[in-house]
């Protein structure tokens, strides 16, 4: 059989026609198993620290020569999803020995999916290892759960670290008496005292609107692990041996330094997710902010955020041969290539807009920001691209996420051009996913979408002991 798939998307992106969707792909390899009559179940098991392991049931055709390929494109882009979603130190491919030991090459430190084995051993400190064992012998699933957020009580300060800017908010009692948002370029500093200074001046403005401070919360993209920063992109700048020694544990710094008061960092898209649960009084809660970066958070059907990941800035939503490349990973359609300013920077040239060279892409956002307010074709070209892609994402993310809600925040979805995205994106979902036209869009007001992660943050702590 042919190693390629015959698939069309019912709406193309209009600056970006080659764009395939993952699901539908994925739609497409599991139609094409289902007429060969030849499907072979696995279980892929993500094992992390703590003993909490994560699994995956799925069909495969026999890995033989005919359709290795198409297997291991399944299988890989899968395990890549899973891995950003959910994390793992250990992968278990039960089923196949064969399809194991080809993802086993890809997953290690010469493959081409390095970089994931690498920032996979820097989370759990441990090597990163790709093993087979028989399908009645896959690993079982044990998830955890943490409760975090929506305390409000006392004096608080809030923080949200983004690549150019950083928020802060005071909260009394519930109160928010104080945001601001202070410009920064942290992506390229090699110094970590650039860093914490940069952070420490936010807190201490917040600090002064307060009469006291009883707790501090905090969010940013990346992993952070009982407070300690596993990997971030704002630190990206940092050389490894500098990185280990002063950035590892800046914010244990930083609390040791504020008193030792209740101090609690984590992924910005989780506090995205709870900002919306919070807001809405509902949970199965999927937020995604598109900025700088992309981020996701998600707050389980009961209530609960886990230890997932939820780095979905990593997660493939594109299987095009040729995808938009992330500089960092070194990967090819990932989410950040179309869901944050480098989106919007990379169509924007498609769109027949030219900026200077060296033009930094959040000028470049703003550029494109004013021409949608000035009701521009080449902008609104942009913006229809983006609610493309993201409408056949939305639909791969709910294979993965049970999703009742959507909250989306960040400077991209900042005005007209963000409400076009959604519009976009809902109208397809209902037309494409009927099953999925359930799922309810959310956006809060402006000042929220700027500040709300920062004044949510700050609820992050709990006050009793």
């Amino acid at each position: 059989m042919s190693q390629k798939l015959n698939l069309e998307s019912g709406v193309k992106p209009v600056l970006d026609p080659d764009f395939v969707p993952a699901v539908l792909w994925n739609r497409a390899y599991r139609e094409e198993l289902k007429k060969s009559g030849k499907s072979e179940k696995i279980v892929i098991a993500l094992e992390r620290s703590g003993g909490t392991v994560s699994t995956y049931a799925a069909s495969v055709f026999p890995h033989d020569a005919e359709h290795a390929g198409l297997n291991v494109k399944y299988v890989e882009r899968i395990i890549k999803f899973l891995l950003w979603m959910r994390g793992g130190c250990k992968v278990t491919i039960a089923g196949s020995d064969a399809l194991a030991k080809d993802i086993s090459k890809i997953y290690s430190l010469s493959g081409t999916r390095s970089f994931d084995a690498k920032m996979m051993a820097r989370i759990y400190a441990k090597d990163m290892q790709v093993v087979s064992c028989p399908l009645d012998k896959a690993p079982l699933e044990h998830e955890i759960k943490v409760s975090l957020g929506g305390n409000f009580d006392g004096c608080r300060i809030g923080f949200d670290l983004g690549g150019s800017d950083r928020k802060c908010a005071a909260v009394k009692d519930g109160e928010v008496v104080f945001t601001e948002e202070v410009p920064w370029d942290p992506y390229f500093q090699k110094d970590p005292s650039w860093h914490k200074a940069g952070i420490n001046d936010s807190l201490k403005r917040a600090a002064a609107k307060l009469p006291r401070v009883d707790a501090i919360g905090g969010s940013s993209a990346g992993v952070y692990v009982d407070n300690k920063v596993r990997i971030a992109s704002l630190f990206r700048g940092v050389a490894d041996n500098d990185f280990k020694n002063h950035v590892e544990n800046i914010f244990l710094e930083l609390q040791k330094e504020w008193g030792n008061v209740p101090f609690t960092v984590v992924n910005d898209g989780e506090v995205t997710a709870l900002a919306g649960a919070i807001s809405m009084k509902d949970n199965a809660v999927l937020g995604i902010s598109m900025g700088t970066s992309m981020a996701g958070g998600y707050v389980t059907p009961q209530g609960n955020i886990t230890d997932w990941l939820n780095e979905i800035a990593f997660a493939p939503v594109d299987y095009r041969d040729n995808a938009p490349v992330d500089e960092w990973s070194g990967d090819g359609g990932c989410g950040v290539q179309y869901f944050s300013q480098q989106a919007v920077a990379r169509l924007a040239p498609l769109a027949g807009i030219e900026f200077p060279a060296g033009t930094p892409f959040p000028e470049q956002l703003i550029g494109v920001q004013k021409l949608m307010s000035e009701n521009d074709p080449r902008a609104k070209k942009i913006y229809e691209t983006i609610g493309v892609y993201f409408a056949y994402s939305v639909a791969h993310y709910a294979e993965f996420y049970s999703i009742r809600n959507l909250l989306i925040l960040g400077r991209v979805t900042s005005g007209a051009g963000g409400d076009l995205i959604l519009s976009i994106a809902e109208d397809i979902l209902k037309k494409e996913f009927p099953e999925l036209a359930s799922i309810k869009f959310r956006t809060p007001d402006e000042q929220s979408k700027r500040h709300g992660q920062a004044v949510t943050a700050a609820s992050l702590p709990s006050l009793k002991k």
